[in-house]
């Protein structure tokens, strides 16, 4: 019971107390009149005492009684009043602000920034050509499905070689000797990717079909130039040399080197998602079309194939997709030059 409310009581007791216990002074003189009425006899005798005594001891008492019957109600009705409003203030508190889950951020598709030549800076410093980076927009290295191959960001920085070789492939009088390296700790084999490396440079669509060159591979002594398939980190380093920014999404040719980045060995790209086979092998004839002096070309219309000197990562502008230099007729597959 609140402390208020007790104070109240006691003082509403403090204040009836007197009528129903007044001193032997006050008491006294009213029993001698009442005495002697009766014994003068006066009308009402002994019952006229006996009615007297009645009143003097239940007026007071009845009075305490109700006072503290009232007060008792009134207490009652101030705690449950309390113990309402805090239940309904409670109750007020947790409607008015229900706890609700901040929804999960839907992550965006990543994709790199712009390679040096897509930011219209030269790709050709020392000789080095990259391609463009795929745009944001559905970039496979942003895919967000578990069976999408783990890349490691970079790796040591060294090579292992395929062994062996292979005969000379295309009629050409320029047959041009060339090495496959993997780097050191990939899940890739040499002796695997060296294998695809073969076929497509030995395919009737491919550079062959120029009628000058032709293509051999070897393991050892010096090579003409060598195709490098490193991670990321190790694109970035080796084609940076060069002054390009690869940004660890694309590939590049600088040198004699044909560097292939393993994410887009493995990735490829949204239009050629569905086959990483035929992709890879417009990465090699890609890069080593600018080994061969080959520069960038861009669509020639729409509904026709796509270069292989296109850059299809940034688009086809209306082409189909196309991975060989060459159709099976034997004709150049090419397009108006890129400035």
């Amino acid at each position: 019971m609140p402390y208020s409310l007790l104070m109240t009581m006691n003082t509403t007791a403090r204040r009836t107390k007197p009528s129903s216990t007044r001193g032997p002074s006050a008491s006294r003189p009213s029993r001698r009149r009442r005495r002697g009425a009766a014994q003068s006899g006066g009308p009402g005798g002994s019952g006229g005492r006996s009615g007297g005594r009645g009143r003097k001891s239940k007026g007071p008492l009845v009075g305490g009684l109700a006072a503290l019957v009232a007060l008792v109600i009134a207490a009652a009705v101030a705690v449950n009043w309390t113990t309402s409003s805090s239940s309904d203030a409670a109750d007020g508190s947790a409607s008015s602000s229900p706890s609700v889950p901040s929804p999960d951020p839907t992550p965006e598709p990543g994709g790199g920034t712009e390679s040096a030549e897509a930011s219209g800076k030269p790709d050709e410093k020392a000789g080095g050509k990259a391609d463009a980076e795929p745009s944001g927009k559905g970039s496979p290295s942003a895919s967000s499905s578990s069976s999408a191959p783990e890349i490691p960001a970079s790796g040591p920085g060294t090579f292992a070689t395929a062994g062996g070789g292979s005969g000379t492939v295309g009629k050409g009088s320029r047959v041009l000797s060339y090495k496959v390296v993997v780097e050191d700790g990939l899940k890739q084999s040499a002796a695997d990717v060296a294998e695809q490396v073969e076929g497509i440079l030995a395919d009737p669509r491919g550079w062959t079909a120029d009628g000058r060159s032709g293509f051999r591979r070897v393991s050892g002594g010096t090579a003409d130039f060598v195709v490098r398939l490193a991670t990321p980190g190790t694109v970035d380093a080796i084609c940076g040399k060069y002054g390009l920014n690869t940004r660890g999404e694309v590939n590049c040719n600088v040198g004699k080197d044909v560097v292939v980045n393993l994410k887009r060995w493995l990735l490829a790209t949204p239009v050629y998602a569905a086959d990483v086979d035929a992709y890879r092998a417009l990465i090699i004839n890609h890069e080593v079309g600018h080994f061969l002096g080959h520069g960038h070309v861009t669509c020639p219309g729409a509904g026709k194939p796509a270069p292989a000197m296109m850059q299809q990562i940034k688009g086809m502008l209306g082409c189909k997709p196309n991975v060989w230099p060459y159709d099976t007729k034997g004709r150049f597959v090419t397009g108006p030059a890129v400035s």
